[in-house]
């Protein structure tokens, strides 16, 4: 009878032990751990439509107001290839999530696409109004939250970094992203890509303490997009962190004349590579 209890614990203690590990798993590690394991949506691929949403890189915005070859541009004509027939571009330059939530962008004069109201708004209501036909729909957005964080003069970065990041996390998961899915599903089924980009840093070679600010946006942006969108890796197509980087002044306009941030021609046209080739159009 003693050698059949003693069996009996040996065989049972492997499970209790196993059971208690389980139960020491909180709700909020179980959370976090799904969220960092959550995979990207099963591609849909291309329809007769694509959307373009986002701030002045989704605009195609180039100092030298050439605004016809941004990166939605490019990858239209791509998309054109696989059956597309109708492009909208709804971004506007200077763009943030909370204006993209509530409107009043500070260059709405400039969209290339008229509507009132946000420009999250003016995405629904298109995705609701060509229901199924949509695909994909391209996304850069959060750049603008972070940008006022950074002073390139004096390569520091401003205190509230962390906190416009929780904010930027916040508008990203808990809006911009569930509700751009919810329109593009149809009983239950998912008809349209939801691609979201990361950013390329335009500060490196001048400030490269930068970098690593720039991959933890980018990082969010990833942990962001789990479980609701594709992520487009722009930074490593620009060049990653490598220092000096001979792409950042190839693919943008931050060592010319305008010392400006945005992408080149051979900047979009990158970016939209980066598109083509995540998306495997």
């Amino acid at each position: 009878m003693q050698e059949k209890t003693t069996r009996f614990w040996r065989l049972l203690a492997p499970v209790m032990y196993a059971l208690a590990l389980l139960l020491s798993v909180t709700p909020a590690t179980f959370a976090a751990t799904t969220h960092q394991r959550a995979a990207a949506p099963a591609l849909v691929g291309p329809k007769t439509t694509y959307l373009a949403i986002g701030d002045s890189l989704a605009f195609g915005y180039q100092p030298d107001l050439d605004w016809s070859k941004g990166y939605a541009n490019y990858f239209f004509k791509n998309l054109k290839g696989h059956g597309a027939t109708a492009y909208a571009n709804l971004a506007c330059p200077g763009e943030t999530t909370v204006t993209m939530m509530k409107g009043n962008c500070p260059f709405l004069f400039l969209r290339k696409y008229l509507y009132r109201g946000s420009q999250l708004t003016a995405a629904l209501s298109y995705l609701n109004k060509h229901a199924g036909e949509v695909s994909p729909v391209t996304l850069d957005i959060g750049a603008n939250d972070m940008m006022k964080d950074i002073d390139a003069t004096s390569c520091t970065i401003n205190a509230s970094w962390a906190t416009d990041l929780t904010t930027l996390d916040t508008n990203i998961t808990q809006v911009i992203l569930p509700q751009l899915i919810a329109a593009l599903t149809i009983n239950g089924q998912i008809t349209g890509d939801l691609l979201l980009m990361n950013y390329y840093d335009p500060f490196q070679n001048k400030c490269p303490n930068s970098i690593s600010y720039v991959q933890e946006l980018n990082q969010h942006l990833a942990n962001d997009a789990a479980g609701l969108a594709t992520l487009v890796d722009v930074f490593t197509s620009f060049g990653g962190a490598t220092t000096p980087d001979p792409n950042t002044c190839n693919f943008t306009w931050i060592c010319s004349t305008f010392k400006d941030i945005h992408a080149q021609n051979v900047g979009y046209s990158t970016i939209a590579t980066a598109f083509e080739q995540t998306s495997g159009y």
